[in-house]
């Protein structure tokens, strides 16, 4: 088993160097971190069994990690150090499931006794969080903690063990076949996860991938092949851009639905087949079957349970950890060091409208993975075309500073801090803009 390590975030150089002193002494294996961003990026590379960081820190204050480290593992520990008057917001931290705080200036002893109790309550919990994952919950691939994918993830836990069919309709990127996975996974289906893109198969051969064939069943057919939805039997079957299907598909599609059978090209016997269809359409479903291009018939079917998945520029809160998980895979796969970014490239990340949604954020993730630049200066000024230099500097100016105000939840304090600039600059621009912070906060 891995040793455990303790991450420790603290901008004082000082006091972060003798907290890993301490710890060390102590046996406990500890990683420094100057700033939340860089701790949060290294969470994949190397999970710890329990995080340490100051409530006041450049960029993310306390509260913000404790939110982000929840989404990523609700059971990891997290302790928090205290001071300026922070007492009320470490007591709500706990409410929110910190595991303790303690107060500027602690001794060396108080430290380790707390590190310790959060340990000893990690390893209570790993083995029922093992468990827990060997049965496959799935819902940990869905990445968010925007309101929107947090209801994603409930309906996910809630729908995925009762076997009922599902539609998952979102624009091209948003994560479909991330979700489709995930609903398998939580299924507690033993069967395979069997995914075909309907968008990708010529007609010509999509009757023989979908249903199979018998030998000599057409010209070429020199041996049996079982379909997709017989390799799906006992699993679950993803039918990505359902939209594409041809009519006279469909109708086979809406018959094995309904019958829970198949029959080969080339035969009359029905086979049995017990397969959870999850379907995603890319398209309005309801628009095309009201216009003849999809059958009114199997939309009814598949329109039974819906997940809608929204667009990444309707949950640009999500960015960080998003862009800090591609970039840790980015990292393994490349086999290069962690990129870092400051927080005027999450400014940037922040204001750009992502039409190719968490798809084409990865492939900035690789980009920026191998040191090229993520090349939107100028998708930033989408629509700005025409205008002078003044106002579409002026247009870039608005959408960064309501990117930090997001990322912050509408607190000036800290969007000043994301800006690196005075607090007074950005109220300053709040008017000149008409932007209401009020606008950003949580209701």
């Amino acid at each position: 088993m891995a040793e455990a390590i303790v991450f420790l975030v603290e901008d004082d150089t000082a006091v972060r160097k003798g907290c890993e002193q301490a710890l060390t002494l102590a046996d406990i294996a500890v990683r420094g971190f100057a700033d939340a961003e860089s701790m949060l990026a290294a969470l994949a590379l190397t999970p710890p069994a329990m995080v340490v960081t100051d409530v006041r820190l450049p960029g993310r204050d306390g509260m913000a990690v404790l939110r982000e480290l929840r989404q990523f593992d609700r059971e990891l520990p997290v302790l928090l150090i205290t001071g300026h008057g922070d007492v009320a917001m470490a007591v709500e931290a706990m409410r929110e499931g910190a595991h303790d705080f303690i107060e500027k200036p602690f001794a060396s002893e108080r430290l380790i006794a707390a590190v310790r109790s959060g340990l000893e309550k990690r390893a209570l919990r790993l083995e029922n969080r093992q468990l827990k994952e060997r049965l496959g919950s799935g819902t940990t691939q869905i990445i968010g903690q925007s309101p929107a994918m947090q209801h994603i993830r409930q309906l996910v836990s809630t729908l995925a063990p009762t076997g009922v069919d599902i539609l998952l309709n979102g624009e091209t990127g948003s994560g479909k076949e991330v979700v489709a996975r995930a609903i398998h996974e939580a299924s507690g289906r033993r069967g395979p996860f069997v995914a075909i893109n309907c968008g990708a198969l010529p007609e010509s051969v999509f009757e023989s991938e979908l249903f199979g064939h018998e030998a000599g069943a057409f010209t070429g057919a020199g041996k049996r092949r079982i379909g997709r939805i017989e390799h799906a039997s006992g699993g679950t079957l993803f039918l990505d851009e359902i939209e594409s299907m041809p009519l006279n598909l469909q109708v086979k599609l809406l018959r094995v639905l309904q019958e829970r059978s198949i029959e080969r090209l080339g035969s009359n016997t029905a086979i049995p087949v017990d397969c959870r269809l999850v379907a995603a359409s890319k398209a309005d479903l309801k628009a095309e079957a009201d216009a003849g291009g999809f059958r009114a018939d199997l939309y009814y079917r598949l329109n039974v349970v819906s997940i809608d998945l929204p667009p990444l520029r309707q949950r640009r809160e999500d960015i960080p950890l998003l862009m800090a998980a591609f970039l840790n895979d980015a990292a393994q796969r490349y086999q290069r060091p962690l990129a870092e970014w400051s927080p005027a490239d999450l400014a940037r990340w922040q204001a750009h409208d992502w039409p190719g949604n968490v798809r084409e954020l990865k492939n900035v993730a690789d980009r920026w993975a191998l040191g090229l630049p993520d090349n939107l200066l100028n998708t930033v000024h989408n629509g700005l075309t025409g205008l002078s230099l003044a106002a579409q500097v002026e247009a870039a100016e608005k959408a960064i500073v309501e990117a930090a105000l997001r990322q912050s939840n509408g607190n000036v304090a800290q969007a000043a801090e994301l800006l690196q600039t005075p607090k007074k600059t950005v109220y300053d621009k709040l008017s000149r803009y008409a932007i209401s912070a009020d606008t950003y906060r949580s209701k």
